[in-house]
């Protein structure tokens, strides 16, 4: 059994891979002062350079969980994402509501992914 981790750090790995499968830590935005739009444009972006840094895309996506600070926001974070999800290829996804552990963060999103 092989396991590939890409970003090792100290608490977690923003990569794991196994059985052709790619597991992303939940992402965040570095930019906190971002309103939703601009938090979920960066954390998208993330994901998209994670996923090829894998081998693989955001029409490979499997699943998909979207923590969200405030329902209030879910608008703004859903019309970010409908620009940026691929059509045809729209993953299977949750939406809800936490508490993040940096309440200056409005999203966090975590992938699964197959490799290409």
């Amino acid at each position: 059994m092989e396991i590939t981790r890409l970003h090792v750090g100290k608490r977690l790995s923003e990569v794991a891979i196994h059985n052709s499968t790619i597991y992303l830590a939940g992402q965040i935005a570095e930019d906190t002062t971002q309103d939703i739009v601009g938090q979920t444009r960066e954390v998208l972006g993330h994901v998209d350079r994670l996923l090829m840094e894998a081998g693989s895309d955001k029409t490979c996506i499997l699943s998909c969980q979207i923590y969200i600070a405030d329902m209030k926001d879910f608008d703004g974070m859903n019309a970010v994402w409908d620009d940026w999800v691929a059509s045809g290829h729209t993953p299977p996804r949750a939406t809800v509501e936490a508490k993040l552990a940096n309440p200056a963060c409005l999203v966090e999103i975590v992938i699964i992914a197959a490799e290409r």
